[in-house]
């Protein structure tokens, strides 16, 4: 299916700006690809569950072998899996929380990063068992986390690249609006830096503006 699969979770809903810019991406991408399907996943509205002692045996056991409630504590695993099997783009809009992901991204990755399903363990280290795709995440940070202006570290970034590269997925683009709560939703200078990404990033053909 050729489709984006969109991963929200901020909690501010019409005043995140890691949405808004999450949709212009998907939009930038649709008109590159007329056509594209979307598929959402909003992690605020559904977060994904926490993962429990069923869901931890069940991992471990051929599928042959899962009790009921083990077989029911991977059915949210499977539903997130199948989305990402289904798709062809992955889009990711996520603030910063505490340096790192917020708790639903953190959930809905515990839920698809899964030993013998979406990556297996090799001599070299562990390899994914999905098929790569392109795939954006936009993230939103309270400060400055690049440069000389940086004041507090960056957790997400590296730990995201390394959870989508074990998936298979191995060369995600990171969009950072940095410093969003001392911006307007719709300051011109937060517009021009993220129009100026998505034209370097995913250019329109000539004429198609």
């Amino acid at each position: 299916m050729s489709a984006v699969l969109l991963v929200e979770c901020s909690p501010r809903f019409a005043r995140s700006r890691s949405r808004a810019a999450a949709e212009q991406l998907v939009d930038r991408l649709k008109r590159r690809e007329p056509g594209l399907g979307l598929l959402r996943r909003d992690l605020a509205v559904h977060p994904p569950p926490l993962i429990d002692e069923a869901f931890s045996e069940a991992i471990r056991l051929p599928a042959a072998e899962h009790t009921p409630a083990q077989r029911q504590a991977l059915e949210a695993s499977e539903a997130l899996i199948a989305e990402l099997e289904a798709t062809s783009v992955l889009v990711i809009g996520t603030p910063m929380h505490n340096f790192t992901v917020p708790a639903p991204l953190k959930a809905w990755i515990d839920q698809v990063l899964r030993i013998g399903r979406t990556f297996r363990r090799t001599p070299a280290g562990k390899a994914g068992l999905l098929a790569d795709r392109p795939a954006y995440v936009v993230v939103a940070t309270g400060g400055f986390i690049a440069g000389e202006r940086a004041r507090q570290p960056d957790f997400l970034t590296p730990y995201l690249g390394a959870v989508l590269a074990t998936l298979g997925i191995r060369e995600p683009r990171f969009l950072h609006l940095e410093a969003a709560e001392g911006r307007s939703e719709r300051s011109r200078p937060a517009e021009a830096e993220l129009r100026s990404w998505l034209d370097t990033h995913l250019p329109l053909a000539v004429g198609a503006e």
